[in-house]
């Protein structure tokens, strides 16, 4: 079920192809599989709305690097 979601957030067609075809094999109920893509459409509008919002900070700030992961040596989120 988390293949299903995750394909589904992660837009990967053959991957939904393959996971979807799994669980009905298993004879996963068909509500199961349609709440697993749900999950996985909440996920993809979650990272959709934060990229948003990261897209519009970056656009609105000047062309400096500070704050972006890894654009500079001393970037604290990338270890």
């Amino acid at each position: 079920m988390i293949a299903i979601g995750v394909s589904v957030g992660t837009h990967c067609q053959p991957c939904l192809t393959v996971h979807l075809g799994k669980a009905r094999e298993l004879k996963v109920d068909e509500n199961e599989i349609k709440v697993a893509i749900e999950v996985g459409y909440m996920v993809e509008k979650g990272t959709l709305t934060a990229m948003r919002k990261h897209v519009g900070l970056v656009l609105n700030q000047p062309q400096s690097n500070s704050g972006a992961c890894c654009s500079d040596s001393n970037s604290k989120c990338c270890g």
